[in-house]
């Protein structure tokens, strides 16, 4: 059985700066619902392949950055708190922060911490299921 991942999720405009994206990603980092998180990594869609910043930004933390089919987000938008029409007409899911993280995180995932944004970037962390939710 493989550990609990913690998943970053991270949605940003076109040339989004890496220290926005850094910046972004210790402030949701700070939230006491990650106390004892295990495993991280940083999750986005493959349509982000082409932005630097989001690269550099998991580069700069030392985490992992998997680029996910948009197939794997939309799988898990109903989960998704928090809607942007702009980003449902660009990438067909409500967030891509909240979805990247919450197929990231893996079956069962839940949002730790929905959506925040800022600076042209926008994050969300999502973990693994309750214990008692796994069993169900």
């Amino acid at each position: 059985m493989s550990a609990p991942m913690t998943a970053i999720g991270i949605g940003c405009r076109k040339g989004c700066p890496a220290a926005s994206i850094v910046a972004l990603i210790r402030r949701a980092l700070a939230d006491p619902a990650l106390a004892g998180a295990g495993m991280m990594a940083v999750f986005t869609t493959i349509e982000k392949q082409s932005e630097p910043g989001i690269a550099a930004a998991a580069a700069a933390l030392s985490l992992p950055l998997v680029y996910l089919p948009r197939a794997a987000l939309e799988a898990v938008a109903p989960s998704a708190q928090t809607r942007s029409e702009r980003v449902v007409e660009l990438f067909g899911v409500p967030s891509v922060a909240e979805t990247a993280a919450l197929a990231g995180a893996g079956p069962g995932a839940r949002l730790l911490v929905p959506r925040i944004s800022a600076d042209g970037a926008s994050c969300a962390v999502a973990g693994p299921a309750e214990p008692s939710e796994q069993t169900s």
